[in-house]
């Protein structure tokens, strides 16, 4: 049942990006919204275009010591480091028990080598699973630590190995710590990828004046919220005028004014992400806000919105 009257409009919203048959084109973007059922009290599962649930990874990890999370101004940054219960206890307890909730469930997964995140996306071949994301945001170990989603060649050369072993729509995240966002694109989307969201976090640091010491037990952190939104609509105009694939947009996103300027950027589908800490109901009012604007523009679908600002 639906939380919110909005759902009247829902008809205007559905949409498929990908081959993912979506109710809503509003996400929940990985690592803010665990695995969706944390939620369920305040969300319509099922209302939302699906739900990126909480990274995984082939075996369990603990995440990084110390401070993990810093609030700043119109955002937050964080040095999470991945805990998760890795991919067993994912298969066999928590997506038999999310899967009564009715939603896309789309699984991010990373990797420190190619061969883990091939491996992964074999595992994750079964029923019940959407689609993947493929977080390329990650160090590569066994080629001294560069990360995987701001080199073309490393970035290509993970998405073609998941491809290659996923039944499921495969969705690349791409990193905005990069020269050319608009090279990612086209180099993930050459190695196979259905889709690609952006963007993953900006790289930044808070220190504390009074100790001298960066806040953050890992130093550096991922920034995200607000902030970061005007750089995302930029980079999701850049990426959509460059690829023939759908994009999905994430960001900064906390209203249905936001999600619009995505849609007018490019992007296919949304995803919100930081806005659901400070109002866990965020997406259904943006679902709700975006369902009017489209009743109130006599537009008979959000798809006619897409890249409408080029």
């Amino acid at each position: 049942m639906s939380h919110s009257a909005g759902a009247r409009y829902d008809a205007l919203l559905c949409t498929n990006v990908a081959g993912i048959a979506m109710r809503t084109p509003v996400l929940a973007a990985s690592g803010t919204f665990g695995f969706g059922e944390e939620f369920a009290d305040f969300v319509d599962l099922a209302r939302l275009g699906g739900v990126m649930v909480k990274g995984t990874t082939l075996l369990p990890r603990r995440g990084n010591d110390g401070v993990r999370i810093a609030e700043t101004p119109q955002g937050m940054l964080n040095c999470i480091g991945l805990e998760n219960p890795g991919a067993d206890v994912f298969l066999h307890e928590t997506l038999p028990r999310i899967a009564d909730y009715g939603m896309n469930v789309i699984v991010n997964i990373s990797g420190s080598s190619v061969e883990d995140y091939a491996a992964l996306a074999a595992r994750l071949n079964v029923a019940g699973v959407a689609a993947l994301e493929v977080n390329i945001s990650c160090p590569n170990v066994r080629e001294g630590g560069i990360v995987f989603g701001t080199d073309p060649r490393a970035a290509a050369e993970v998405v073609r190995a998941v491809c290659a072993e996923s039944r499921h729509p495969v969705i690349a995240k791409l990193s905005p710590n990069v020269t050319s966002i608009t090279e990612m694109a086209l180099a993930v989307e050459d190695a196979g990828a259905d889709a690609i969201s952006l963007i993953n976090t900006l790289i930044g640091m808070q220190i504390d004046i009074h100790r001298w010491q960066p806040v953050l037990g890992n130093r550096t952190g991922g920034l995200s919220g607000p902030a970061v939104k005007p750089v995302a609509v930029r980079m999701v105009w850049e990426v959509a005028h460059a690829v023939r694939v759908p994009v999905i947009g994430m960001g900064g996103i906390a209203s249905w004014q936001d999600a619009v300027e995505f849609f007018l950027a490019g992007a296919s589908a949304v995803a919100v992400g930081t806005a659901n800490f400070a109002d866990p109901g965020i997406t259904m009012k943006i679902c709700d806000g975006l369902g009017q604007y489209l009743h109130d523009k006599k537009l008979s679908n959000i798809q006619e919105l897409v890249g409408k600002a080029w």
